[in-house]
């Protein structure tokens, strides 16, 4: 089979992604919620990971204005939830009280967390990388937490529950959840 010149935007060939909710403190003191399909873990020491920002959003607003955030992982049942939260701005709604999102404080960071989520991740800010119109943030991960029951030392029981990969627009898929061992080397 011959390759042949690829005429979409470039990214969707690595398409469908995880998508994260990310939790910022804004200006005005409310919590903003922002799902990112760019995100991906960095490194393990320290334990990072990166989300690119466009740099008009409020959401990139919101993280020069404090450094803390929570990186909120969603279900399938929070999937028009997820669409929603992306299809508005906080600059012109506030997000937790339009879509009546349910908070929890967390442990070691300011913004809380999303209490649906299926796992969160309390981090801070520690470098930001200014690539074309986006911002790529890089955060260190403080705390982690998951659901009771849905992950174990692989990560996430793709039986109990599963990944919202974003694909483009309103468009979706989750993981199939057979698990594949590779032959050991």
């Amino acid at each position: 089979m011959a390759f042949v010149k690829y005429t979409g935007k470039f990214y969707r060939l690595i398409h469908p992604r995880p998508t994260i909710i990310l939790a910022t403190l804004c200006p005005n003191n409310r919590v903003n919620l922002m799902p990112a399909s760019w995100n991906m873990p960095v490194s393990e020491e320290p334990e990072t990971i990166a989300v690119a920002v466009y740099k008009d959003t409020y959401t990139y607003e919101c993280l020069n204005y404090h450094d803390e955030v929570t990186i909120n992982v969603p279900g399938p049942d929070l999937l028009d939830l997820t669409y929603a939260l992306g299809s508005v701005s906080g600059r012109d709604v506030d997000k937790v009280e339009k879509f009546k999102v349910k908070l929890i404080e967390s442990e070691k960071v300011k913004v809380p967390g999303m209490r649906d989520a299926i796992a969160i991740y309390e981090a801070k800010t520690i470098n930001k990388i200014d690539v074309g119109e986006c911002g790529l943030f890089v955060f260190q991960v403080l705390l982690t937490k998951v659901k009771e029951g849905i992950a174990d030392e692989y990560g996430l029981l793709l039986d109990k529950t599963n990944l919202l990969l974003h694909n483009a627009g309103r468009v979706f898929y989750t993981v199939n959840p057979r698990k594949l061992f590779a032959k050991r080397v």
